[in-house]
């Protein structure tokens, strides 16, 4: 009998992250859930028989610390990296650079510090699958400046990485998810700190679930993408397609073909 395929999933203590986490554990990989929350991380490991990690993703060094322990042990066959902060909704002006550099650093800098460490290791061992989770505010003009920019940088990235280690084995994709139902968008909606409910401006007239983003994460993670890199792979419930039909009343809200 073959091992079970090792993923290493950064962020994996909550959100898509866990849900990724759980859903790979079915599926028949063995993971590694690594979280700067070391407490978050221990609990999702303990309850799919994993290994836990505490792991900053901006820190270069325990990056690179972790990337060549799991070389030593053969080597991971997927990188999943879902750590990101978020951001409040505020005019530029009122943005603090600080805070801007923040957001940056760790959903750019520490995607690209991550894919680094883990990629160019799998790319000497000639194979490996790396998905990075960007999102629909990397698609279009959004109120969060920070974060879309940094989410639209995440795209180019994968992009970028792709090409670079294509011919050495190794795939890099991305998934961008639209309004998730984790449980800050589900305490957002709750409170009305959102305008809308996704149900009203997706063509599927709801949000997503965690486990349907999981679903692309392990698809473009598993040897069933083999012939897929490069890709950014959107889960929005239509959000995207649905935006433009604001000017003609919006998308109907059902369809009956003429009699």
């Amino acid at each position: 009998m073959t091992d079970k395929p090792r993923a290493l999933i950064i962020g994996g203590g909550n959100g898509i992250g866990e849900a990724a986490a759980l859903l790979m554990h079915a599926r028949g990989w063995r993971v590694i859930v690594a979280d700067r929350d070391a407490d978050a991380a221990g609990r999702v490991a303990a309850s799919i028989d994993g290994t836990a990690r505490c792991l900053d993703i901006t820190d270069e060094a325990a990056l690179n610390q972790a990337a060549e322990k799991e070389e030593s042990r053969g080597g991971i066959a997927a990188l999943v990296v879902c750590a990101a902060l978020f951001q409040d909704i505020m005019p530029p002006e009122a943005y603090p650079t600080a805070d801007w550099e923040r957001t940056i650093g760790v959903n750019l800098t520490g995607t690209w510090l991550a894919n680094r460490a883990f990629g160019s290791r799998m790319a000497r061992r000639g194979a490996g699958a790396i998905v990075n989770i960007a999102s629909i505010a990397a698609l279009g003009s959004v109120p969060v400046h920070a974060y879309g920019s940094s989410k639209a940088a995440v795209v180019a990235l994968t992009q970028n990485l792709a090409g670079e280690w294509g011919r050495s084995g190794v795939r890099v994709n991305c998934v961008s998810p639209g309004s998730t139902l984790v449980p800050r968008v589900q305490a957002r909606l709750a409170t009305g700190r959102y305008a809308a409910h996704p149900k009203e401006f997706t063509a599927l007239g709801r949000a997503v679930e965690p486990n349907e983003v999981a679903e692309a994460i392990e698809f473009l993670a598993s040897p069933r993408a083999s012939a897929i890199t490069g890709v950014n792979l959107v889960v929005d419930c239509g959000w995207e397609v649905a935006s433009t039909w604001a000017q003609y009343g919006g998308v109907r809200a059902s369809y009956a073909p003429p009699t």
